[in-house]
């Protein structure tokens, strides 16, 4: 488990507005070796403050966000960030929402309902690959 601030470690942004699966995102994901949560937001805006802020690796995030929608972080981000691996989690999982999502961005699209265990493996395999490579990877691939 690594919770503690690293210069190696993975870091982890999320995006998620509703609680209750923010934590359980939080708790999985802190339990990745290599894994660090740098911050967490709700809402557009102060997402993509907080993910140049505390310089994220990796943005996980809903579709569905207070006051927008994640298809505004992923186009504000494609914009105006240095590389970041993006990932949208989300239970909007139509054939649509990931075709888009993907075209404005997204590296990887999961299913949150069913493919939860599967976004685990997926920052458990970048995170991985960063610590044995020792510099940043962002050698992603659409899923």
């Amino acid at each position: 488990m690594n919770s503690s601030p690293s210069q190696q470690a993975l870091r982890v942004f999320l995006v998620e507005d509703t609680i209750p699966i923010r934590q359980r995102m939080v708790a999985r994901f802190v339990a990745i070796d290599g894994v660090e949560i740098v911050g967490q937001a709700e809402e557009p805006g102060a997402a993509l403050a907080g993910i140049v802020a505390f310089e994220a690796d990796v943005v996980v995030m809903d579709f569905r966000l207070t006051g927008g929608t994640g298809m505004e972080l992923l186009q504000s981000i494609a914009q105006s960030m240095s590389p970041v691996i993006t990932i949208v989690l989300t239970n909007h999982s139509s054939a649509w929402f990931r075709q888009a999502c993907l075209a404005a961005g997204a590296q990887y699209f999961f299913d949150k309902t069913s493919e939860f265990d599967l976004a685990c493996d997926t920052i458990t395999r970048i995170a991985h690959a960063r610590c044995a490579r020792g510099l940043n990877y962002t050698g992603a691939h659409h899923v």
